[in-house]
């Protein structure tokens, strides 16, 4: 049986029940990076430490609020500064998995972008297995719409008994098009939905990425490269639709900052890391169009739940 099988439904949380190790290219800084993801206590979610970082001022929470930048990639940071780059796909593989607390050990600022998708870590993570802990695992369960937008581009969650993503994108006139995918979380890893997708730029802006500090580590091995009509990867795609699978990938780990389990639908069209923390924030702000309970209430219960909270 795939140990990935049924990751979410636990009703405690989980942890690793060994740590595991990776080494690779930041993507953005151009750095090779060591990192190790080690078991995390209850109740603490992921944290990065940095061991860089002198004085006991290397310890990042990766959190909704403490986001500190969004372009290319989502960053977390402390109160004195100290920043973890491009978590995304890191954290999504972690929740996805079923892995709610983990201690991720870094010697630098980003998190290692490997082949540019999840596969690795969510095979590191599957050989690493769970470990159940004796806390029950919350979540927050949408009971009305809540919604963000901005530059034509827009966010939302909305009530449903399981978690799911479902995510539009357009990019005219280039080899990616309109595309459009749906999965929920229990399938996004265990059937290898977005597991695989890697993430993608493109040719005419990777002068001026370069030239303000970004995707110097970017290459054709952990990156797809779309020049106008074609991709430049020499060996194609991973999915027909692989562009739109990657932004489900980063959408799991933007969400999965939450902090507990999302029960609902995310929708987002054309959204991205911006957004999704946007969304986030959003969601904290109302309180009341959400229920803040144990995963096993959201199961058992989630119709009795949403149809109080529309009584209220």
């Amino acid at each position: 049986m795939n140990n990935m099988e049924n990751s979410r439904k636990s009703r405690f949380q989980q942890t690793l029940a060994k740590p595991f190790s990776c080494i690779g290219c930041s993507i953005h800084r151009g750095a090779r990076v060591s990192m190790t993801v080690m078991p995390g206590e209850a109740d603490t979610g992921y944290v990065f430490y940095r061991k860089d970082i002198a004085n006991g001022q290397g310890e990042v929470a990766a959190r909704w609020n403490t986001v500190s930048q969004t372009k290319l990639s989502t960053s977390v940071s402390n109160r004195f500064g100290v920043e973890v780059n491009t978590i995304e796909h890191l954290v999504a593989a972690l929740y996805g998995c079923g892995i709610d607390n983990a201690r991720i050990v870094l010697n630098g600022p980003e998190v290692p972008i490997m082949d540019g998708s999840a596969k690795a870590f969510v095979e590191s993570i599957n050989m690493a297995g769970k470990k159940t802990l004796q806390r029950v695992r919350t979540a927050f369960v949408i009971t009305k719409p809540i919604a963000v937008a901005a530059n034509g581009a827009v966010a939302m969650l909305v009530p449903s008994p399981v978690s799911e993503f479902e995510i539009s994108i357009n990019f005219p006139k280039t080899a990616i098009g309109e595309q459009a995918f749906t999965t929920t979380l229990e399938h996004a890893f265990t059937k290898n939905d977005v597991t695989n997708a890697r993430t993608f730029g493109f040719a005419q802006e990777i002068s001026v990425l370069k030239r303000i500090g970004l995707a110097k580590g970017g290459t054709l091995e952990n990156a797809l490269l779309v020049d106008g009509e074609k991709i430049i990867n020499e060996g194609g795609l991973r999915y027909q639709d692989e562009f739109v699978r990657h932004k489900v990938l980063d959408s799991i780990g933007d969400l999965a900052l939450a902090g507990a389990t999302i029960v609902g639908k995310f929708i987002g069209n054309k959204s991205g890391h911006h957004l999704n923390n946007l969304l986030l924030r959003e969601m904290m702000m109302q309180e009341n169009n959400w229920i803040f309970t144990s995963t096993q209430q959201a199961e058992e219960n989630w119709s009795e739940l949403v149809d109080y909270s529309l009584a209220v």
